[in-house]
């Protein structure tokens, strides 16, 4: 695969390079015929010694330019796989599941829900908040662009922290810890805000499913 790449790479610069001498040969002519006399054939070598100059300049730079590319998306692609690993594994898979299910997110609800929380629901919430902390880290500004994750991962994110919120709120207050789960909560926002600028308000709203065990 990288031999192929490779030549490719390597047809690129010959074509653009070639490219590249002939239109400047063809310039250093028409300089020569404007020019005339004794000085004709000097004009042409300077101009000679100038185009294979500058094609090579050219061609370096575009391969240099070809193999930054390579180098970004295989960095994009080793990060996208990290997250779709992280999101779907089978453990975080069943903790969403389980907090889709059995965590109310109405206020009144939430405040009951919170004197009686089992263990159970505990160690989903800690499981999901963990990976989205993890996720948040993956998707770092800068380290890869939104376009290329959030298209799938945005579900996901936006349900969990929707569910989660209110019992990370009174976590914060109840440990007096205010970046208790921050990088979570600011990689939700981010989805929010994805989805606020490419989605429509119907495509945002999240529709709950009262049936077990789906997916």
């Amino acid at each position: 695969m990288k031999d192929k790449d490779f030549l490719k790479t390597l047809r690129y610069f010959l074509g653009y390079s070639l490219l590249g001498f002939i239109a400047l040969m063809i310039i250093s002519w028409l300089t020569a015929r404007l020019v005339g006399g004794e000085n004709a054939i000097i004009a042409v070598i300077e101009s000679i010694s100038t185009a294979v100059a500058a094609s090579a300049v050219f061609g370096a730079g575009y391969i240099a330019y070809r193999e930054l590319s390579e180098v970004a998306n295989s960095r994009y692609m080793d990060i996208a796989d990290r997250l779709f690993t992280e999101l779907n594994s089978e453990e975080n898979i069943e903790a969403r599941r389980h907090i889709y299910q059995n965590l109310p997110s109405e206020p009144d609800a939430v405040k009951e829900k919170i004197d009686r929380l089992d263990a159970r629901d505990r160690a989903a919430m800690k499981q999901v908040l963990n990976s989205l902390d993890h996720v948040a880290f993956l998707t770092r500004e800068g380290w890869i662009p939104d376009k290329i994750i959030m298209p799938w991962m945005h579900p996901m994110i936006a349900k969990s922290w929707e569910k989660l919120e209110p019992y990370v709120r009174y976590e914060r207050e109840r440990r007096n810890e205010p970046y208790y789960y921050e990088h979570a909560e600011e990689l939700a926002k981010r989805c929010e805000a994805w989805q606020k600028k490419t989605l429509s308000a119907e495509e945002r709203e999240n529709k709950w499913l009262d049936k077990k065990n789906v997916l």
